[in-house]
This record gives C-alpha cells, sequence and structure tokens, in this order.
C-alpha cells in the first residue's frame, strides 16, 4: 500500500488534489514523473548511471538506487500515472534529522526558457544560492521524544541568508536545538556527524575529488540529502550520516567541461563544516531571535535585501551590480547570470586536506574568466 513519505523535507508533497511523491513497505520511493522533457531527463540520467563508465562505484553509492518507471495512482486522485521508482532514502531510520541542500549559485541551465531562466534567478537570488553557492531547500531536526522535530516551513528555510544558514548548519549537529533560536548551538553532534573518516564532510570530500575530473554531467537544480540519526549519537552508536544526491530533472550533457557551478557550491559547503569541525564551541553569528523566529518558522519568512546586504565574518559584500564571496569559493558576478557560462569557480589546486581530513586552505580559491583556475 502506498503512503505519504514521513520524512519529506523539500519538493512537491501529496496529498488531496496534490500530486507527490509515494512510499511503499518494502522501502521503495515513487516520485511523479514530470511530463515533458524534465521527466524524459531524469529517467535518461538515472537508466544510464548503472552502465556508464565514467561513474566509479565508490561515487554510485551517492545516488538513490533506481528500480525503473511504474504507472501507479497518483496522490492527487487524477489516476494512474507514470513514476520513478527509487530507493526509499528514510527506510530504517527512525527520527532522523534531514537537510536537503540545493548546489549551484545558478540552479537553471543555459538551454533552458527565459520564463524559467528568470523563475530560478528570482529564488536564487532570494535566497543563498547567489553568496553561497548553495541554500537550503527545507530541513528536520530532530530534537527529542517529547518534543518532535524542529522543521521550519520551506519557503521560510529557502530564503534564510548567509548568515542564518551557518547557523542552521550547526543546530543540525547541536543537542540544544529547541525553539529559543537566540540559544547558541553546542554542535554537540559534530565530530560523530560532520567528522571522522565516514562523516558527512569525507563523503563530501571524495564526491568533491569527481567533481574535480568528470566532465560527462552538469547537474542544474540538483540537491544533497544530509542525514543522520541523533538518538544513535546520543547513545554512542554510528549515527547512520550519509550524504545522497537527488533530483536529476535538469542534467545535461558536461561536453568535455567540468561543472563549475555544481563543484564551487560543493566546495563552499565544505568550507562551513570544516569551519564547523575546526571551531565546533565559537559561534561567531550574532542573530536576533525574534527576526530568526519569523524567517525560520513561517512560510512568509522574510526575503534577503542583496541592496543592503553588508560586508560580514564570511568576506560577503554585496551590491546592486557585483555579489562577491571573497573568502568561500564563491565569487559571483550578476552581468554573468544571463549571458555566460562562466559561474561559480573555485581553484581545486588550493583546496588541500590536513592530516584530519579538514580542509586545511579554503582562502586561495580564485576566480578566472574561464572557469577553474
Amino acid at each position: 500500500m502506498l503512503k505519504v513519505p514521513q520524512h519529506q523535507v523539500a519538493g512537491h508533497e501529496a496529498g488531496i488534489g496534490k500530486l507527490g511523491p509515494l512510499v511503499d513497505e518494502s522501502g521503495r520511493f515513487y516520485k511523479p514523473l514530470q511530463g515533458d522533457e524534465r521527466g524524459a531527463n531524469e529517467v535518461a540520467f538515472y537508466s544510464s548511471l548503472s552502465t556508464n563508465s565514467g561513474i566509479p562505484e565508490h561515487i554510485q553509492r551517492f545516488f538513490p538506487t533506481f528500480y525503473g518507471t511504474q504507472l501507479v495512482e497518483a496522490s492527487d486522485g487524477s489516476g494512474l500515472l507514470p513514476h520513478l521508482v527509487l530507493e526509499d532514502l528514510a527506510l530504517g531510520r527512525v527520527n532522523p534529522s534531514i537537510m536537503d541542500v540545493k548546489i549551484g549559485s545558478r540552479t537553471w541551465a543555459p538551454e533552458a526558457s527565459e520564463k524559467y531562466i528568470q523563475k530560478c534567478l528570482k529564488k536564487d537570488r532570494e535566497s543563498s544560492s547567489l553568496s553561497l553557492g548553495f541554500r537550503i531547500s527545507g530541513l528536520q531536526i530532530y530534537r527529542s521524544k517529547e518534543l518532535g522535530f524542529w522543521k521550519p516551513g520551506k519557503k521560510a528555510a529557502q530564503k534564510l541568508s548567509t548568515e542564518k544558514v551557518k547557523l542552521v548548519l550547526r543546530r543540525f549537529v547541536s543537542s540544544n536545538t529547541l525553539n529559543d533560536l537566540d540559544s547558541r548551538p553546542d554542535c554537540a553532534f559534530a565530530s560523530t556527524v560532520y567528522g571522522g573518516s565516514t562523516g558527512i564532510l569525507s563523503q563530501l570530500l571524495e564526491l568533491k575529488s569527481w567533481f574535480e575530473d568528470q566532465t560527462i554531467f552538469h547537474l542544474y537544480s540538483c540537491s544533497i540529502l544530509v542525514m543522520f540519526e541523533k538518538e544513535l549519537a546520543l547513545k554512542g552508536k554510528n549515527p547512520g550520516a550519509q550524504i545522497k544526491l537527488i533530483d536529476f530533472a535538469h542534467v545535461y550533457e558536461g561536453r568535455g567541461v567540468i561543472d563549475h557551478y555544481f563543484l564551487g557550491g560543493l566546495c563552499s559547503l565544505i568550507k562551513f563544516i570544516s569551519e564547523i569541525l575546526t571551531a565546533p564551541n565559537e559561534c561567531r553569528i550574532e542573530v536576533s531571535a525574534k527576526a530568526d523566529q519569523k524567517n525560520l518558522t513561517a512560510d512568509n519568512g522574510v526575503v534577503a535585501d542583496h541592496k543592503s546586504h553588508t560586508a560580514s565574518d564570511n568576506g560577503v559584500v554585496a551590491d546592486q551590480k557585483n555579489l562577491t564571496v571573497s573568502d568561500n569559493g564563491v565569487v559571483v558576478d550578476q552581468k554573468y547570470l544571463t549571458n555566460s557560462d562562466n559561474g561559480v569557480v573555485a581553484d581545486q589546486k588550493n583546496l588541500t586536506a590536513s592530516n584530519n581530513g579538514i580542509i586545511a586552505d579554503l582562502k586561495k580559491l580564485t576566480d578566472s574568466d574561464n572557469g577553474v583556475s
């Protein structure tokens, strides 16, 4: 019997009159197949994964298992519709903390229509996508049996500013994730979840090393799903920290060119997580509880005003003409957003790892006119 996913944090949700994904008891996830080229693109991408020699086995594990397509009764009551049948990534997890991170400062492909580009560009500007190279599309953080999950509205999550994204990345691995947003995240589970040889950072670095060379695909509007179980961490057990790549409706051929947009956003995410591991108890973010409550718990969160965005501790200096992030590896000039393939660029030669797996030198990320320096 099909049912609505219990732990979905982003995307269209199934419901009465609403088309969305479903799951079954056997661990399969049924995603409605979009009727235009997006659906065909996603099917083609998943179908090629297992046979593509350019995707090594250790990278294959970052993609959901694909079981083909199937006609199933749609959640909106419209009858039988084709669905992608994928692995249910939440299967077996009791109370998982989950974060959907959309990667890339530009979430639209050059081949997209002008209408779609403008739609994506609006979302990118109203979120941290331009400034950081990624944004949080949705999340849930498990607190306790009594309190359940802390789960902000999706629209509010997507419009989190740079400072609030940094705060959420810390709260995600903290024990004091109550409704008091003025409290300082203790990052109690940072070393267990983000760190270690099998932690989130190690997995992200492995993925980065492949994206430094792969020129097969360009992934636009693709997300990294980050998951772990707090209850296991509290008991001193393996929290099941895991990342998965999801959403491939906007995948295009790489044509021998590195995917700078995805790689730049990935490097930026790595930098922020590395900082948490380096200094887990140093929360340099000053936030107003009242302002954060409005942004983090309501779907009508305040849109970041790029006009008034000023320099902050992460090196963001923005004005109407030039939005620049100097220290996190993302450099975006708004004049290139609609007429150039040049994007978020990272100098991979200067991204090195220290003995403990943490990025040692991330300040040497540079921007060039033709891609990776």
